[in-house]
């Protein structure tokens, strides 16, 4: 179902229908040429946004790193980077809040990691992502106003959202930690369960077997030493610096930033993150490229540029995954079957 051509199409879709509209409201401005001429390609452009390409290839690195990590190293290089960018294309035709963890699953089963480690595994990435994200938030706060985080034409209700979002991810991640270290049995009890529903019924023992697994991959994780989980955080912190700072080097092809500057842009990513989890179309496709417009348009002298900066976005860490996956999957099906 995650291979359907009409998800990848719906993505690009709305992610065009979006555009194509901002670009129709900034034709409507009398000074819509003027705007153009404000736009400097320069030594700064390129260099910042061969830095912001270069984020997403540290991005995908250090995924890779995880994936070797968490695996005991038993998958190459080239088979972590085809998993990558695999998962990175699940996610990208997925609603946000279902995201390609499920499809991962799968892809590592495939590459001889047994189901219940595979399944180990995902649950460990998610928790460790929200660990970062719920450290992240606090340390980023520390340097800048709370005032700072929404532009003045934003309402200060998506305040009580952000904070909303953060006690849930906090809640989920409290849960998944029990799980996996303290009462792994507890996902055992659940998996049981949902195979007595009337579809999985028949699935029953390969069920039993799952939970079996996912048992015996948590007693084996919870062995690792001090340095293996700080080598994953270091990872997962290294994956998602690299993510928001993709943004950042964007601005920065086109207008100065500082410090305090760069500090606001990270926070707006989280509440950004945050919204595109819960945004229903493939990969936030979209709504993404509304909300860069309107959470760091006020960073942008013209609206031509924020148009540009937002495409700039999504064409680097966005739609390569469209199109490396489209190519991709099918041929490692074929390999695989």
């Amino acid at each position: 179902m995650f291979l359907s051509k009409k998800k990848v199409f719906l993505a690009v879709f709305f992610g065009l229908l979006i555009t194509v509209y901002l670009l129709y409201s900034e034709f409507k401005n009398a000074d819509f040429k003027d705007q153009l001429t404000q736009i400097n390609w320069g030594f700064q452009s390129f260099l910042f946004l061969s830095l912001a390409i270069f984020m997403m290839v540290l991005r995908d690195f250090a995924y890779m790193i995880r994936l070797r990590l968490l695996t005991d190293n038993k998958l190459t290089w080239k088979q972590a980077l085809k998993i990558i960018l695999m998962w990175e294309f699940a996610s990208a035709v997925s609603p946000g809040v279902v995201g390609g963890s499920a499809v991962a699953m799968f892809f590592l089963n495939k590459e001889k990691i047994p189901l219940g480690k595979s399944t180990t595994l995902v649950i460990i990435t998610a928790l460790f992502d929200n660990l970062f994200y719920l450290t992240f938030v606090p340390l980023t706060f520390i340097f800048i106003d709370l005032n700072d985080l929404l532009p003045a034409q934003i309402s200060e209700e998506y305040i009580k959202y952000f904070w909303f979002g953060y006690l849930v991810i906090f809640t989920v991640t409290i849960l998944l930690g029990i799980s996996l270290f303290l009462y792994p049995k507890l996902i055992k009890h659940i998996l049981v369960l949902l195979y007595k529903l009337p579809y999985l019924n028949k699935r029953k023992q390969k069920g039993q077997i799952l939970a079996r697994d996912i048992t015996i991959a948590s007693k084996h994780i919870k062995g690792k030493s001090i340095l293996f989980w700080f080598k994953l955080m270091g990872s997962t912190t290294l994956s998602w610096t690299a993510r928001f700072l993709v943004v950042n080097c964007i601005l920065m092809s086109f207008v100065s930033l500082d410090f305090q500057d760069n500090t606001v842009i990270i926070a707006r990513q989280l509440l950004m993150w945050l919204l595109l989890l819960v945004t229903p179309t493939p990969g936030g496709s979209g709504m993404a490229e509304y909300l860069f417009g309107t959470f760091l348009g006020d960073y942008l002298p013209v609206g031509i540029l924020v148009l540009l900066c937002s495409v700039l976005w999504r064409l680097i860490s966005y739609y390569p995954y469209l199109f490396i996956g489209s190519v991709l999957i099918p041929k490692w099906f074929k390999k695989k079957y």
